[in-house]
């Protein structure tokens, strides 16, 4: 039997368990922002972040059962969320960049030279932003949410050496979104 993960908040997750509604929505209150912020790195679009924020709640509470106590709830939650977010965005019609097309994944892509120029944060979203959906998405599962490429494999159903080559492809197209939308700016 794995060991509880000790919750900051775990009375108000039995209350939950409970079904009681007050402290669901004290629950709600105290996860929805970064659940939101998670949805929407995803997304990209507001209204179906909010729309995900909602259906995973929604998923947490009437499962909240399934929630053994042997990690954070907020990692639960975060993983509720992010497969919620991670499906909507197929239902876009996500195409993954298959290894096949391209050979195999090299390594020399992790050291490519970049040039001295430095981008602020705000160009570095935006230019996250105009990344194709697949980059994106495994590009902020790699760097912003801590995720390893065997994790992503197993996430988006792909195999890791399709992950490692779509990475290594969203920092290339990264650095060539920002060379062309910045080069004048600063």
């Amino acid at each position: 039997m794995e060991p509880k993960y000790q919750n900051l908040h775990q009375e108000v997750i039995d209350l939950c368990m409970l079904g009681d509604r007050q402290a669901q929505y004290q629950l709600y209150k105290l996860y929805s922002k970064a659940m939101y912020n998670v949805s929407f790195r995803v997304t990209q679009n507001e209204q179906e972040a909010e729309d995900v924020l909602q259906e995973s709640f929604l998923s947490a509470f009437k499962n909240i059962h399934s929630y053994k106590g042997t990690a954070a709830f907020g990692s639960w939650l975060k993983r509720i969320t992010l497969n919620n977010a991670i499906n909507l965005v197929k239902k876009r019609r996500l195409d993954f960049e298959s290894v096949e097309d391209y050979g195999a994944y090299d390594e020399r892509f992790d050291h490519e030279e970049t040039d001295d120029r430095d981008f602020d944060v705000n160009q570095v979203k935006k230019a996250i932003e105009l990344l194709p959906d697949g980059y994106r998405l495994v590009l902020t599962l790699y760097l912003i949410e801590g995720y390893d490429h065997k994790e992503i494999a197993e996430i988006l159903n792909i195999t890791e050496s399709t992950s490692k080559s779509q990475f290594n492809r969203s920092k290339k197209k990264l650095r060539e979104i920002l060379k062309e939308e910045f080069q004048h700016a600063g």
